[in-house]
């Protein structure tokens, strides 16, 4: 459909305003909003993923893409929320305690939420309770965690801990990544698994959900 082309092309560009007035076009031409979700944002946030990972688009045109993207979603949220349209799944994300770095981190939360998940962002300097806490109130499927500091990796094998104590481990897939951190250490510590970019990170999520199915 020649619109939600339209749709892919401009967010790939970064283009907030175009992308949201197409999708608001879309509506009013009665296209369903899961069309419009699937086949024109997320397929342009899947495009933006691939360059990025190709080393053909660079950080700034990530950020650009994401911003038209939530300029789309403020359109379409209502409509999904109204037609019942399921999200992926549910993920909680953050920089562990003591580690402030948060590029990396964020890169993850936006490609994750092109990619049709709900992403809860804890932000940087999170403590292992707080992953634990917010996990179980939301009923997260995935915890995903940070660190650029090996100082701060620690905190990681808290969290595995404390999911295993709270009878979250096994029903909460827990995601690890950061320049220090490495397959072994995820599996050392008993994570799920290890992500060594953003595009990776959406590959592995996804891999969860396929695993379940």
């Amino acid at each position: 459909m020649e619109l939600l082309s339209q749709i892919s092309f401009n967010l790939q560009n970064g283009f907030d305003e175009t992308v949201a007035a197409l999708t608001k076009e879309a509506v009013e031409k009665q296209i369903p909003p899961d069309e419009i979700l699937n086949n024109g944002l997320i397929a342009g946030m899947n495009a933006v993923g691939e360059k990025f990972k190709n080393h053909e688009v660079f950080l700034p045109d990530v950020l650009l893409a994401a911003r038209a993207m939530n300029s789309a979603m403020e359109v379409l949220k209502p409509l999904l929320i109204k037609g019942g349209i399921p999200i992926k799944g549910k993920v909680v994300i953050g920089s562990v305690k003591d580690d402030l770095h948060d590029i990396g981190k964020n890169l993850v939360a936006i490609l994750l939420k092109g990619a049709g998940f709900e992403v809860i962002d804890l932000g940087n300097d999170v403590p292992a309770e707080k992953f634990i806490r917010i996990a179980s109130e939301e009923n997260a499927d995935v915890i995903g965690m940070s660190a650029l500091l090996t100082t701060t990796m620690p905190v990681m094998k808290e969290v595995v801990d404390m999911a295993k104590t709270e009878g979250l481990y096994g029903r909460v897939r827990i995601m690890v990544g950061g320049a220090p951190v490495s397959k072994e250490y995820a599996l050392e510590i008993g994570a799920d698994a290890y992500s060594y970019d953003g595009a990776n990170a959406v590959e592995t999520v996804e891999s969860f959900f396929s695993k379940d199915s």
